[in-house]
This record gives structure tokens, sequence and C-alpha cells, in this order.
């Protein structure tokens, strides 16, 4: 095996990654400028412009566009950047065809290099008379997701054929991210202001006795107050007991009781549970329906319902019947109460992605914002005592339901959690990062229900980027080595830092040229295995009738490559101080070989 220059090759080495670190530094600080730019935007026509504004100009291509899913399932183009023929700004695609059909049913990114010659890809004729006069060629789809529901996909395309890169993928999933949350409230913006004016106009008819109108206005502004406010349930039942005069009850999707209130005079026994055949059909009609109980109280029951989503139920108990005003003020409460946890759930979900944005920027090295630091304060987090990195992995799980598991365990540290390059990974500040390691992987295993590995490294100044590095290849050695549930720091596995410290590299090449360069060479000229041949033969304890087994060759096969590697390596290869160090370097080159995913030394047996 050939030696290299360690001062060339390290220089070279860190100018990529100074060269890296500051294109991803642009990168991350252009997708940040243009998601909070989105988020100033109430519109959503404006929103789909700004998008596909925005994401011609952040990934660079000849064009980009977004079609969003209608109610058959069609990908519809609503929104273009670039383009230059009329009909391709208003394409139509039905459901599972071309890139977008991929993108939909995967929920994940896809991307070809040339459109018209995608092998195994569905096509559309009537799409593909377009491609032609726009002059597609490479197109790179990402979904548009809202929590787990795929309400669209973003697209960049050039008029010339290439590849998309994992880092044009990842900015670009990245930014769609923030688009689906930026269109996803301004839908909700709609929703909200559709609501509040078809409330408004319902009431406006209302020609009843001008007690009943004043009424009806007072909880109007009163439900307006708390829309505007960020009230919650409780808020909302509350105003109803004052109008109604009967007992409010809110309940989950699971009638698990969120609020309830009594008025004046009145105890809990009054607030029964309306029967379950009520609920039901409240639930199927979505409106608001009533019957008398056996203890002679009318329930009123309706179902809280938002953008096609069921999340509970609002109900009124109370002596006398319902009057028709009562109904649909019941009706338009349940609305509001709609938007009200769909806004609360957008908060959360800005939120997550806030923290993914900061770990985003801690990770990548770079100095932080002011603003950014009390951010991250306000939320219980002092970037400048993270001193521990941990990288969970589950290969029965995805990254994102790991790390909204970590989530709520990262408070006892002052930590962050979030997704980065696809892994779970947290920053910490801990004492021991064994114990942290070994904290979190019990929690981890308790609520995952499945084995899982959680790896810690204490970080050094502000080497994160290394940590992780550190962390995840210490998490591929564990595997290799057959651990698969257990949490530790890399401290604990330190004999292998020969394999998964990138940083000693040369000191790993170095031991494998000296130990094993001969048989590498060898193998590699004559196309022979005798590096798989030694490694058997160490692994069955020197034992020949299991050595020739476990290789599917003859014991005379066996005797001849034997023979071969003492004609290499000289006859005392097998003595004790030898064969110590040429077994050590036959495991760590299989470890190496497994880490770094190259292909295994040697070929065809001879």
């Amino acid at each position: 095996m050939a030696g290299t220059d360690p001062g060339s090759g390290s220089a070279a080495g860190d100018g990529e990654l100074a060269s890296y670190r500051l294109r991803r530094e642009r990168e991350l600080n252009s997708l940040y400028t243009t998601a909070r730019s989105l988020t100033a935007l109430g519109e959503v026509d404006e929103v789909l412009r700004s998008i596909v504004r925005h994401a011609h100009e952040l990934i660079g291509c000849d064009f980009a566009y977004l079609s969003l899913l209608d109610a058959e399932g069609c990908l519809s183009v609503r929104a273009s950047a670039g383009t230059i023929s009329p009909e391709f700004s208003s394409a139509r695609l039905p459901p599972g065809a071309g890139v977008g059909g991929r993108v939909i049913e995967t929920a994940a990114p896809f991307w070809v290099s040339n459109y018209q010659e995608a092998q195994g890809l569905p096509h559309d004729p009537a799409f593909d008379l377009l491609v032609p006069s726009e002059g597609l060629m490479a197109l790179l789809g990402v979904p548009l997701m809202v929590g787990d529901r795929a309400i669209g996909a973003l697209f960049a395309a050039d008029r010339t054929e290439r590849p998309f890169e994992k880092d044009e993928v990842a900015l670009f999933s990245a930014f769609a991210g923030h688009a689906a949350v930026a269109l996803n409230n301004a839908r909700l913006y709609e929703e909200s202001r559709v609501s509040v004016q078809r409330l408004t106009e319902a009431y406006r008819t209302i020609e009843d006795q001008v007690a009943t109108m004043e009424r009806a206005a007072a909880v109007h502004e009163a439900l307006t107050h708390a829309v505007l406010t960020g009230g919650g349930p409780g808020d909302i039942a509350h105003l109803l007991v004052e109008h109604l005069q009967g007992t409010v009850t809110v309940q989950d999707r699971d009638d698990h009781v969120l609020a309830i209130r009594f008025p004046r005079g009145s105890t809990e026994d009054d607030g029964q549970n309306p029967p379950r055949d009520l609920r039901e059909e409240a639930r199927s009609t979505g409106r608001c329906v009533s019957a008398r109980g056996q203890d002679g109280a009318f329930h009123s029951v309706v179902a809280v319902r938002a953008g096609g989503g069921h999340y509970g139920l609002l109900s009124l108990t109370r002596r006398a019947a319902p009057e028709p005003a009562d109904v649909r003020m019941l009706e338009r409460s349940a609305q509001i109460i709609g938007l009200l946890i769909l806004t609360r759930d957008a908060r959360v979900e800005a939120e997550e992605r806030v923290r993914g944005e900061l770990l985003t920027e801690l990770m990548s090295g770079s100095d932080l914002h002011p603003a950014q630091r009390d951010r991250a304060l306000a939320r219980g987090v002092d970037v400048d005592h993270l001193n521990v990195l941990v990288v969970a992995d589950c290969p029965e799980k995805a990254a994102g339901d790991i790390v909204r598991q970590l989530k709520p365990l990262t408070a006892e540290w002052s930590g962050i959690a979030g997704e980065y390059l696809g892994r779970a990974t947290v920053l910490l500040c801990a004492d021991d990062a064994d114990e942290a390691a070994r904290t979190l992987h019990h929690a981890l295993r308790r609520t995952l229900g499945v084995p899982a590995l959680v790896v810690a490294e204490r970080i050094a100044g502000q080497e994160r980027s290394r940590a992780f590095t550190l962390t995840q290849r210490c998490i591929q050695v564990m595997r290799a080595l057959g651990v698969t549930d257990r949490g530790a720091s890399t401290r604990q596995y330190s004999m292998y830092a020969l394999v998964f410290d990138p940083g000693r590299a040369h000191d790993l090449d170095r031991f494998l040229t000296d130990s094993l360069g001969t048989l590498l060479d060898y193998d590699d000229r004559r196309s022979t295995d005798l590096v798989a041949t030694a490694s058997a033969y160490f692994t069955n304890s020197g034992n020949l009738s299991r050595t020739a087994r476990s290789l599917h060759v003859h014991l005379n096969t066996l005797l001849k490559r034997l023979d071969r590697i003492t004609a290499l390596l000289g006859e005392d290869w097998r003595s004790p101080d030898s064969a110590l160090r040429l077994h050590l370097a036959l495991r760590l080159h299989e470890l190496k070989t497994v880490v770094d995913g190259s292909p295994r030394a040697g070929g065809a047996p001879s």
C-alpha cells in the first residue's frame, strides 16, 4: 500500500474543510434570511410567489415552481419563477406521475438528471408535451410537509443535464420545511379571517329580539378577542357559560376533559358527560346535536373541527332546551376552538424548527448573533456551557421520532435536541459524559421500546463538528462489534479510536501498511484472498478444519494459502508477538472497512 505525505494531505484537507464550512455558512445565512422573510407574509398567493422566488435564488437553478395537491390528489402548479412557457405555469399532474408523484408518495426528496430519459418514472403525456417548450432537463423535487402529511411539492429545474449534490438537496429540503410552515400559517390566517368574517355575518343576520342581538355581539367580540390574544379552550368555555347559563365542557379527541366551566350556583354534578351516542352523532355529522338526558337536562354537543381534522367536542348541559341562536353560538365557538388548537400546533412546530436551526448554527461552528444567543437563553440554553455532544441511533425509528423523545429529556442538562445530518443529536451541559449517555439511553429505551445506541463525546472548545464525527463513527464501530443496545461515551471505546477518530487516520494507515501492506498488495495484484484467510485463521483460533469450513474451501487449498502467507510474512508470523500484532491489524482493517464503507481487500480465491 502506497504511503502518503501527512503534511500535504492535512493542508489540503484543512483547505477543503474551510472552504466547505464557508460555503455552508453562506447557505445557512441565506436560508435563515429567506425563512425569516417568509414569516412576515400573510396572504396565501403572496406567500406562494415569495416561496418560488426565494427558492429560485437560493438554489441557483434555471427556474423553480411550486405545486399543491388538489381535492382529486393531483399536483397543480400554483406559482413559478424563471419559467418561459405560460402553459407550464398552469400544469397539472395526476396522482403518482412524474417526479412530483414520487415525492408525494415517499414524502422524501427525489431528483433526475434528465427527466425525459428517466427510467422507471411514470410519465404523464400532457405534462411531457410541455417539457420541450420549457426546456426542462434536470429536476429536483422536495415535499412540503405539514406534520406528517405532504400538501404539495417544491421543484428546482435546470435546462441542462446535471446531478443534484447532497448539500443542494439538504438545503432545498430545509427551505421547503420553512416554506411549508409559512404556507400553512398563511392558510390558518386565511381560515381564521374567513371564520371570523362568517361569524360576523351570521350574527348580523340575526333579527331576533334586541337582547339576543346584543348577546350575540358580545360573544362575537369576546371570541374575536380570544383569537387575537391567543386564548385557550378554557377562555371560550368561560365566555359561553356567561351567555348560555349552563355547564360548558371542552374535550379532546380522546374524550379527555380539557376545560369545564360551571354557572353560578351549580355543582360538579351538573357537568354530567353527554351520552356516548350523542357524541358519536356529533362527530359523524359535524353539526350540533341535542337530546334530553335521563336526568332531565338537555345536552348539546358539537364536534371541534379545523383544517379537515377532528380535535374534540364542545358540549353544553342545562335545564332549558337550546335556542337556535345558542346552537349557532356553540358551532361558531367550536370552530374558534379548532382554529386556536391549530394555531397552538403551528407555534409548537415553529418552536421546534427554531431549535433545529439553532442546533444547525451551533454545529456549523459559526459565531452566533447576539439575538440568537438571547433566543437560546430564553429557551433555557446557555450555548457557552454546552460541553457534551450526544448522538442517538435506532435503525427501527426515524431520526425525527427519536428527536421528539429526546427534547423533553434535555431540560435537565439545559440542552438542545434536533436532527443534524440525518442523526438525532443533542448538545448539553454535563459533568459526566458517560452518565449522560447512560441516562438518555435508559429513557429512550423505555419510551421507544426497541434497542438503541446512545454515544456521547466531550466537546473541546468549539469542535462540535469533530465531536459529531467521532460519535457517529463510534456508533458504526459498536455495531460492527455486535453492540446494538447501549449508552456510552467514546472514551469507553478508546481502544478503537484509531478507527473512528479521523484525526488518527494516518496512524491507522501506517499501522495497517506496516502490518498488512504485503498481504494487501499481493491480494490487489493477484486477485487472491490472503487477508480474509488470515482473518478467518485467527477467528477460528488456528483450527484448520474450522477455518477451511468458514472459508468454504478444501483443506489443501487452505494449506496452500497459509504457505503463501508464510512466504510473504516470514516463518514467525504465527509466533505470539507477531500473531497478536497481525490479528489486531486484521480486526482494525475490518472495522475500518465497515466505518469508511470501502470495499474489502482481496479478490477471488486462488
